[in-house]
């Protein structure tokens, strides 16, 4: 009976990331929160689990999104290159950083994160992206150091890191286009070292749970990851026939519904 629960999450993961462009790291950690919380989970590693299990599947599902992206030449490989040490260094250790943090604290976080991109969404709505200015990538250096500094708040957050890659190569000078896809190539590396971070961490805080490999849920990686790989495509259908703005407006308002969800929750919990 779990396993069709994930399959659900699964499918609504990958039609709301299909539908509004982004991972579906967003969606899948607060539904994940709240099965794993029904199914009498102690509360002290819920969200410890819902942020490694969902960049678990993240792994899976991005390789779908690179393939795409590649086949249309619109990677950026040399600048992944660049990026990929600081990413997976950075979302190893922020699953190290997350696994010492209380699931009061994540929750916080996560839910300030969402409230932050929901406001920039709704913001941006009509803006208009000059893609015409030239700019010069940053120093080796800093690009590793940006690497790092997205892994860690990838890892915390459970996600492929698309809301922090994008903005920053564009605000190289790196076309949007490009952008969406460099960053969807940078989603993998930032999932694998964030899901082994999570399994690692998990075993050393001796968390003994049914299917589970540290901080991750196996049948809950099965079942999501399968069945977001396929309904993505779905919902990228789907948008392509309602206009971006009101796409942009939609998922801002779920955001907001989630960011104040956490918010909420980890407030009752500490007080």
């Amino acid at each position: 009976m779990d396993i069709l629960i994930y399959f659900l999450i699964g499918g609504i993961a990958g039609f709301t990331a299909g539908l509004f462009g982004v991972g579906g790291g967003l969606i899948i950690v607060p539904i994940l929160y709240v099965v794993f919380q029904q199914q009498g989970y102690p509360l002290n590693v819920i969200m410890h689990l819902a942020l490694g299990t969902s960049l678990a599947t993240i792994l899976v599902t991005s390789i779908s999104s690179i393939l795409a992206h590649h086949k249309k030449n619109a990677v950026l490989w040399p600048v992944v290159k660049n990026l990929s040490f600081g990413l997976c260094l950075g979302s190893f250790f922020g699953a190290g950083i997350a696994g010492i943090l209380s699931g009061y604290v994540l929750q916080f976080l996560v839910g300030i994160f969402a409230l932050t991109i929901a406001y920039t969404m709704f913001n941006a709505r009509k803006t208009i992206v000059d893609e015409r200015k030239t700019k010069t990538l940053p120093s080796l250096k800093n690009q590793l150091g940006a690497g790092a500094v997205i892994g860690i708040a990838s890892a915390i957050f459970g996600i492929g890191g698309g809301s922090l890659t994008v903005p920053y190569l564009n605000r190289c000078g790196i076309v949007m286009q490009k952008a969406v896809a460099t960053s969807a190539a940078c989603g993998f590396p930032i999932a694998l070292a964030g899901a082994l971070g999570f399994m690692w961490f998990g075993k050393s805080q001796v968390v003994e749970l049914p299917h589970t490999l540290g901080y991750v849920h196996i049948y809950a990686f099965i079942g999501i990851s399968s069945m977001s790989f396929l309904t993505a495509k779905i919902g990228a259908k789907v948008a392509h026939q309602l206009s971006p703005q009101r796409l942009k407006i939609c998922f801002s308002f779920l955001l907001l519904g989630i960011g104040s969800y956490f918010i909420l929750k980890a407030v009752q919990g500490i007080f």
